[in-house]
């Protein structure tokens, strides 16, 4: 009889190591994978270390009763998560919807971390050198900052809600 998967955790983001041993994987197979499966995208921070959200981790736990459980092949796998894609448009579109899930689009709205932290930092530099006099390096505050330190913490929250609501 087959072992059981842990339950998963709740928590934002897991290493590659946790989802190999949520998933009963290795960790080089989740990255065949990603290239195989497009919908399967993980955060990359610097060094290219990949974190998965929950989600993920939940698709990462069906590719794998695909293949090992279900016998299709990677091909045969990608077909049938795109035909339950299909299918819950289907359901949606019958239940009085417009057939388009309210996240629908919000795989292009990811938010790039370099890119962010960098403009942080710009943002950081432009305020300190405003404020400070010529020669002397100021504390970084302000309200500007401050917003759009908030901002970025109201937008991974908001991230976080829509990709659990999937």
């Amino acid at each position: 009889m087959e072992k059981a998967l842990p339950s998963i955790p709740v928590k934002r983001y897991f290493t590659i190591g946790e989802v190999a041993e949520l998933c009963g994987v290795k960790p080089h197979v989740l990255r065949y994978w990603e290239q195989e499966f497009t919908q399967l995208r993980p955060m990359k921070r610097r060094g290219n270390r990949r974190y998965y959200q929950h989600h993920e981790v939940l698709m990462i736990r069906r590719i794998r009763d695909l293949l090992y459980d279900q016998g299709f092949t990677i091909s045969g796998a990608r077909n049938k998560l795109q035909e339950l894609v299909s299918t819950e448009r289907e359901r949606r579109k019958g239940s009085g919807g417009n057939g388009e899930s309210p996240l629908e689009g919000v795989e292009a709205f990811e938010i790039d971390q370099e890119e962010f932290d960098a403009a942080l930092h710009e943002e950081e530099d432009a305020h300190a050198e405003a404020e400070a006099p010529v020669g002397i390096s100021a504390p970084l505050h302000g309200n500007g900052l401050s917003q759009l330190q908030q901002l970025r913490r109201e937008l991974f929250e908001i991230r976080e809600l829509l990709t659990l609501n999937r």
